[in-house]
């Protein structure tokens, strides 16, 4: 008789954790901060974050392909498109560690790549994620976190257009390439200096 109950308690236990997944309140992110080989190995490293697109947005072009949003003529930002657990992570923290992690004072730039397609932009999906991303930039200018002033835009969500397979994971597979390691690398350093706790355990 035990051994029965205890079946289906763990029968009970597996149903609710199922319905627990399944009823998890997920919300998305769609934000440009640079080379978005920079910005999906930053944010695929935060706890809460279930999933990292690389992609385009912020054009007119629709499903533009990479050459094209290289010329930067289609108007497209390299974006990154982050689906988190609010309950683990506050739009609000992806927002702070997005500034943290890029320059926000650049317009067109981010260091050695430069163009309209690596501005800075936060795309907003709601007039709740518009009004966290307004407050957060007026913080850091407050608090004069930047010597510069603060060049990120603040616009609307229109359409998100996922790029290449080759761009995805690019420096898990490519970790010998200069770029990632003079330049997406110190990210990361810097990244898990100011928030080592936020980040999931690396195996």
């Amino acid at each position: 008789m035990a051994s029965i109950l205890r079946s289906y308690g763990l029968i009970f236990m597996s149903q609710e954790k199922l319905k627990t997944a399944a009823t998890r309140r997920m919300e998305v992110a769609t934000l440009a901060g640079g080379c978005f080989w920079c910005t999906e190995a930053v944010f695929s490293q935060l706890k809460g974050v279930e999933r990292v697109e690389s992609g385009y947005s912020g054009g007119k072009l629709e499903n533009p392909t990479y050459e094209q949003v290289s010329t930067g003529r289609t108007g497209h930002a390299e974006t990154v498109q982050i689906t988190f657990d609010p309950d683990v992570i506050s739009y609000k923290e992806i927002l702070e560690i997005f500034f943290s992690t890029h320059d926000p004072t650049t317009l067109n730039r981010q260091g050695p790549d430069v163009g309209t397609q690596y501005r800075s932009v936060i795309f907003y999906h709601n007039d709740q994620q518009k009004a966290i991303a307004e407050q957060v930039i007026k913080g850091l200018t407050e608090d004069k976190t930047f010597d510069a002033s603060i060049a990120t835009q603040v616009e609307p969500f229109k359409a998100f257009y996922e790029a290449e397979d080759y761009h995805k994971d690019y420096l898990k597979h490519h970790p010998e390439q200069a770029y990632c390691s003079l330049v997406i690398a110190p990210k990361i350093t810097k990244l898990r200096e100011l928030y080592l706790s936020k980040l999931k355990l690396q195996i």
